[in-house]
């Protein structure tokens, strides 16, 4: 919650009534809007002016978000234990399964030699031990990390033509296309549902690349700061920060995240007091960062700061609740035609990666071969609404009309073929045909239709409080990926990775 004063009698009044939730920003003053010419706000579009809280006025003082309310979160491990090495492991791998450094678990087995392991080795775990107190300031507000309304209000290329730094003349070959760096920031923001104005901030607080024009030579190559030869360039680098990005903020929101590791494997537990967005914040800056470092990059000098300099506040950008309490899912078909039997070969799992919620199921279209083979099966759409993306595999529909991917009820539908693939622009009805199933677009080892929803930018889960009804059948997981159920009256499918007659579904 941000708290704007415009009657300067108003903020006493405050004080004294909410005795501590009105907190200065840290620092020597609290922030002003001043400091900043250009606010996203000033190019939102009008269909949003009504869903962002008024504006203050500028040079009238910020203060910090209310806390949330306390999160009951997971506890560490407090005993220690014993691991029995196998086939394939190594010590490294052993320390980041308990949490722990390298250097932990050798301090806690004297004389192992940490080079060589042997199958049957009994090892020593320590409890592990957090190195520092939790940081409770909100760095950033939920609607701020997803591809959200307020999204929309970014033109990418113009504001890299505004600061003229390396990233406005990148260029990459992605997927044998040549992308400018303004066109990979837009591709990972919609691909994963990430702010991009949140990918900006972390590119230039890691690297400089948004501003300056010859970054650091060790950062051309890792503009993220991550250091894996198998994530080199800016799309892979991008790619891993918002899939780790979404990991963490619907952990939080299940309550199934309590503490970051950094680099140095140092931990540190979070306060349970922050809200998602800060939380997932803080757990990528963790696995980029030693522990000083961390400290200041969650702090109101590090990433918060790059980004109020580029974009205002976050917390005056705030849409809340981004996804409201009493929301319910809007009338859905199957996503096929009347008649022909499909397979759910796939539960609830991953909307876009691994670490977004587990809000798609996929379906295989009729037929015996298996792989990436042709089909002339028809995906069909499940409501009424507008069609705003068809590219890259992706063919995206804005159910409330205002042809905004990042507004209200949005469904993907991935891995269609470009051979019959319908058009930006055209409005479906429910029923109609949007093309073939394929393995176009993403990672897919066999045809079949990947489907999943989001509202104002967040992914909705198939296995939480919002389970997908398509035309009266009620999607269920299990708890493992991609395992999970159909139901109907009564009558169970059972998703599988092939063709079976329990995973068989019609509509």
């Amino acid at each position: 919650m941000s708290i704007r004063i415009r009657n300067p009698l108003a903020l006493l009044f405050i004080l004294f009534t909410l005795s501590g939730c009105v907190v200065p920003a840290p620092g020597s003053r609290p922030w002003l809007l001043e400091q900043n010419s250009g606010s996203a706000l000033q190019e939102l579009p009008a269909q949003l002016q009504n869903l962002v809280p008024a504006t203050r006025q500028p040079g009238s003082p910020y203060y910090t978000p209310t806390p949330d309310a306390p999160r009951t979160l997971p506890t560490l491990r407090t005993n220690a234990d014993q691991y029995v090495v196998r086939s394939g492991d190594y010590l490294a791998l052993i320390a980041s399964r308990y949490n722990l450094s390298v250097d932990t678990l050798i301090a806690a087995n004297p004389g192992i030699n940490a080079n060589w392991l042997e199958i049957g080795q009994a090892l020593n775990i320590p409890a592990p031990q957090p190195s520092a107190v939790s940081s409770d300031f909100k760095i950033i507000p939920d609607s701020e990390l997803v591809y959200g309304p307020v999204s929309s209000a970014l033109d990418i290329s113009a504001f890299l033509d505004k600061h003229s730094g390396y990233l406005r003349d990148y260029t990459e070959l992605v997927d044998d296309q040549s992308l400018t760096g303004a066109q990979i920031v837009q591709r990972v923001a919609y691909e994963y549902s990430v702010n991009p104005r949140l990918l900006l901030a972390l590119l230039e607080f890691h690297s400089g690349w948004v501003s300056h024009s010859r970054p650091d030579s060790a950062y051309q190559n890792y503009p993220m700061g991550l250091m894996d030869a198998y994530r080199q360039g800016l799309y892979k680098q991008l790619a891993w920060t918002a899939d780790t990005l979404n990991h963490a903020y619907y952990l939080w929101k299940n309550n199934s995240l309590s503490y970051v590791v950094l680099s140095d494997g140092s931990l540190v537990m979070l306060s349970p007091t922050i809200n998602a967005g800060t939380a997932a914040v803080q757990y990528t800056l963790a696995r980029l960062s030693t522990l000083s470092a961390y400290q200041t990059a969650v702090s109101s000098d590090g990433l918060y700061s790059v980004y109020q300099n580029f974009f205002g506040i976050p917390f005056d950008l705030a849409i809340e609740p981004l996804v409201p309490a009493d929301l319910s899912q809007p009338g859905l078909l199957l996503p096929f035609e009347s008649g022909s039997a499909w397979s759910f070969t796939g539960g609830p799992h991953g909307g876009w990666g691994v670490g977004s919620a587990w809000a798609a199921l996929d379906f295989a279209p009729p037929g015996e071969a298996f792989g990436c083979v042709s089909s002339n099966a028809w995906v069909t759409a499940v409501a009424d609404g507008l069609i705003v993306r068809s590219k890259d595999g992706a063919v995206v529909q804005d159910l409330d009309g205002d042809g905004l991917e990042q507004t209200g009820w949005t469904l993907l539908y991935m891995h269609i073929e470009t051979r019959d693939r319908v058009n930006a622009g055209a409005y479906v009805k429910a029923g109609d045909r949007i093309g073939h199933p394929s393995c176009e677009g993403g990672y897919s080892n066999g045809t079949h239709l990947h489907f999943a929803r989001r509202y104002n930018g967040e992914w909705i889960a198939a296995d939480g409080n919002l389970p997908f009804n398509l035309g009266g059948w009620w999607s269920a997981g299990t708890g493992v990926e991609y395992d999970g159920t159909l139901t109907q009256n009564g009558l169970v499918v059972t998703a599988w990775d092939g063709r079976i007659a329990e995973n068989q579904i019609k509509r």
